[in-house]
Order: C-alpha cells, then structure tokens, then sequence
C-alpha cells in the first residue's frame, strides 16, 4: 500500500514545488554601470560612491530596480569596448550608464577612437534591448582650452550621432572646488559623491522611466 503511495506523494510534492517556484517574484530590471574609477569607488570606503547612493535611492523611488555597478578603475573606452558584449550578457540590463572617457584623455587617446568607442558601446547596449545614457567628463585645464574643448565635444558628438541621452560633465557641481576632490585632483571624494548623484538622477529617472 505505501508503494502504491509513493507516486501519488512524488507527483503532490513536484506540483507543489512549482507552485512556489511561480509565486517567487521575478527579478527586476537591471541598471548597470559601465564605468571608470569615478564610477568604482576609487579611494572611497566600500559603499560610499555615487552607484551604491543610486542603489539606496532606486529602492525608494524606482523600487524593483536592481543595480549592477560593471565599473573598473583605469578603464578605457577601448577596455569598455572590448568587455561590453560580455558583460551585458552576464547581467541583462534594462538599461546602461556609459561612463567612460576620462582615462583616454588623460592618456591623449585620438578623439576619433574615443568617440567610435562609445558609439559601439551604446550600439551594444540597445542590441539587447538597454537603454543606454551617456555621461561626459572634462579635462583638467592644464591639457589647453583647445584640446579640452574637443574632448569635451566627443560626448556631445557621439550623443548626438546616436541619438543618445547624455549628462554633459558628471562632476559639474563642484569642479572648481579643490575641497570635494583627494590629494590626486582628479578622484573625488566622499562628500562629494552625492552631488555626483545628483547631477546624473534626472537623466537616470528619464532612462528608468522610459520602459
């Protein structure tokens, strides 16, 4: 009689199972970050960076949202490039902050590599369905007005030329301000990752809400 049973429990056991596998909610959207060191929490504590601040906020306003933060200090947009397709196969995002650039001014990469890099990047993310945002940054002045200014027109180019949205300079509300940055002059700090946040939230919400 009890082995007469047992396909009668197994077959119960198995359907109860997928019952609960069914009532488990399904993971939510992804936002990943694609960054370089300002992205990465470069000399900050674990945690305090802008892309954990945004996980904190999202919970709140845009609960549901996952952040997945693919950032790597010292990263070029060619290194971007190169890991892209990978990395947006591993996470799946909804959508992609494409916050990379700095480092090839820094290292006086062409402008036109640097613009074709982020193009490709942003054609990766919406092969996938993501939504990408783009986000510049400027170059200090001693590199001269006219380079920095054609630096700084590479993200406006290629915003334009993909019709991507883009935050023009991520560290736009304290750049003069030698206070909000570490003994290097280049990362910022703890303090000022909010105002980091702050400058890129309206465009984030406008990628967010775009679903």
């Amino acid at each position: 009689m009890r082995l007469a049973l047992l396909p009668v429990l197994l077959l119960a056991l198995a359907l109860a199972l997928s019952a609960t596998a069914r009532a488990q909610p399904a993971a939510g959207p992804v936002l990943m970050v694609f960054g370089d060191s300002l992205s990465a929490e470069y000399g900050l504590p674990q945690g305090s960076g802008w892309v954990a601040l945004m996980e904190r906020r999202l919970k709140s306003e845009y609960p549901g949202w996952r952040v997945v933060n693919a950032s790597i200090s010292g990263e070029t947009t060619l290194g971007g490039r190169n890991r892209i397709d990978a990395e947006l196969a591993r996470h799946r995002p909804q959508a992609v902050v494409i916050a990379l650039g700095g480092n090839d001014g820094l290292r006086g990469v062409s402008l036109e590599s640097t613009r074709a890099n982020l193009e490709y990047m942003v054609a990766a993310s919406r092969k996938v369905n993501a939504r990408p945002l783009l986000v510049g940054v400027r170059l200090p002045p001693n590199y001269g007005r006219t380079f920095s200014e054609k630096f700084r027109l590479v993200f406006v180019e290629a915003a334009r030329n993909t019709k991507t949205p883009l935050v023009p300079f991520i560290l736009e509300r304290f750049a003069e301000k030698r206070d909000f940055f570490q003994p290097d002059g280049i990362h910022p700090t703890v303090a000022a990752q909010p105002l980091m946040l702050d400058t890129l939230w309206p465009e984030i919400g406008n990628v967010l809400k775009a679903r």
